[in-house]
């Protein structure tokens, strides 16, 4: 029985590998009757590009360039924030990154880090920072995708960034998670644990909902046993640690085959709370169940960013939600974009909009723009794509009514000029003022520094039109933000 068994796993293995490999020749036929050079070309080029790096060295320069589906990771020890790849699609082509970029808070300063041995160009990756070893950036997974984002591959290694080195390492470990990208990483103690994300070959696509521990002491992956109801598979979920050593999963997007060749998208809302089994001295064995939400929770989107906080708290910004396009003919999605922020008492499963009234005046943008590096003029096209975004923000005017359902305050740009603040009269008789809002938009940058929430970039479509920002903002946190923050958000887009 057991022969029997192994011998049909193993003609399932080799009909799935003949299988991938006519869609890998498939692919490259594609690729090259559209006049790109298939990924084995162009990872082979860039292998070639990083071996003539011999040395390290740190470059001061002006903020990173428009992207989304990087990632912001704030520094275990220092005040820094480390971002590191991602994607930007000018309209025509798209490019993929492997740049790693320190921003140092109290300088207000960008840093490029260059050296040899470092991960291919990619976005929709995960990155998390731990202190050990003097400090250790960990990224795993991701995708490269062709110029014309027709054909994408995905990833599934694993490397380290030493932090106190400047130097990168590529892990080998066998057994881990396949290769994909929208999966989601957290540190939990000595560990990293994986969850979901997809795969999509341009033939074929799948979601996981797979869980995988990393150990950072013997450096072995293994797959978790879990039992209970858990979540379907899915890619983009929020996923953060919670007090009792367990994780938190909520909402993230997947596709299923509606009609033959017919693909729909869903959003889904639910959460999980994912924990060790008690008796189980393994560590391999986990538990999932539901978890109600209370508060007022977000509605139904995917692409939303979140960053773990101080004090049992996740700070959540932004997200799209897809709806089909009735007025396009070949069955689009036309995506509604947001630009609130929510607090999640992690403790509570409690959800709290934050809103921001801060003084008259205070969200005055800091203009410190400087030219390019060696005194470059910005080119028309970048011109044309920073008057697209600031069109973006004059148009995006949202209302959120904050939890006590008393108060409504109108978030998004300020009418008036500069981003200055305007009085906003509530149905109390309490006037708080309109102030200035980061713009909607979906797969940006967040984190959480020494009480400050950062936001970098992310994505934005207009009428169909894909517009990548780069924009930075800053926003002090309060002890109980809950209701009102009398802080504002400050632009750092134009640092140094």
């Amino acid at each position: 029985m057991g022969k029997k068994d192994k011998k049909k796993g193993s003609g399932a293995a080799k009909t799935a590998a003949k299988t991938e490999k006519k869609a890998n020749l498939k692919l490259k036929k594609e690729l090259v009757a559209k006049g790109e050079e298939d990924f084995d070309t162009l990872l082979a080029k860039f292998a070639a590009e990083d071996a003539a790096l011999n040395t390290v060295k740190e470059e001061v320069v002006s903020p990173p360039g428009r992207r989304s589906c990087f990632t912001l990771t704030p520094h275990p020890s220092q005040d820094q924030l480390i971002l590191f790849g991602g994607e930007y699609f000018n309209g025509s082509k798209t490019m993929m990154y492997n740049d790693l970029f320190l921003y140092h808070i109290k300088h207000d300063r960008w840093v490029q880090v260059l050296g040899p041995h470092s991960p291919p160009p990619r976005s929709g990756h995960q990155a998390v920072a731990v202190a050990r070893g003097g400090g250790q950036l960990w990224i795993f997974g991701g995708e490269f995708s062709s110029v014309t984002q027709s054909h994408f591959y995905h990833f599934k290694d694993l490397w380290v960034f030493h932090l106190s080195e400047n130097k990168w390492e590529k892990v080998t470990a066998g057994g881990g998670p396949s290769a994909r990208s929208g999966h989601r990483m957290t540190a939990l103690g000595n560990q990293l644990l994986v969850f979901g994300g997809f795969h999509d070959n341009g033939i074929h696509f799948r979601y996981h909902n797979d869980l995988y521990l990393f150990s950072l002491d013997d450096r072995k992956w293994t797959k978790l046993a879990v039992v209970g109801n858990g979540p379907c598979p899915r890619s983009g979920c929020l996923l953060t640690p919670v007090p009792n050593g367990g994780v938190l999963l909520g909402g993230g997007y997947s596709k299923e085959t509606a009609k033959k060749d017919e693909e729909k998208g869903v959003t889904h809302t639910d959460m999980f709370l994912l924990t060790p089994e008690k008796h189980d001295k393994s560590g391999n064995r986990w538990k999932w169940q539901s978890v109600r939400q209370s508060g007022v929770r977000p509605s139904p989107r995917c692409g939303a960013s979140l960053a773990a906080g101080t004090g049992e708290r996740a700070y959540i910004f932004g997200g799209v939600y897809d709806q089909e396009d009735e007025d396009d003919d070949e069955g689009g999605l036309k995506g509604t974009f947001y630009n609130d922020l929510f607090l999640l008492d992690l403790k509570k499963v409690a959800w709290h909009t934050v809103t921001v009234s801060g003084k008259k005046g205070e969200s005055e943008k800091k203009n410190r723009r400087k030219k390019k590096d060696h005194g470059e003029e910005e080119s028309d096209e970048e011109m044309e794509e920073k008057m697209e975004s600031l069109k973006v923000a004059e148009e995006a005017k949202k209302k959120v009514v904050s939890d006590d359902g008393v108060f409504t305050v109108t978030v998004g740009p300020s009418s008036s000029a500069g981003g200055q603040a305007s009085s906003n009269q509530t149905n109390t008789g309490v006037s708080y003022p309109e102030v200035f809002v980061p713009p909607p938009r979906m797969n940006a940058g967040v984190a959480v520094k020494r009480g400050t929430l950062y936001l970098y970039g992310g994505m934005f479509e207009d009428n169909h039109k894909q517009l990548t920002l780069n924009d930075f903002y800053a926003l002090a946190l309060q002890q109980n933000p809950c209701l009102h923050t009398n802080s504002c958000w400050i632009s750092l887009e134009l640092g140094h």
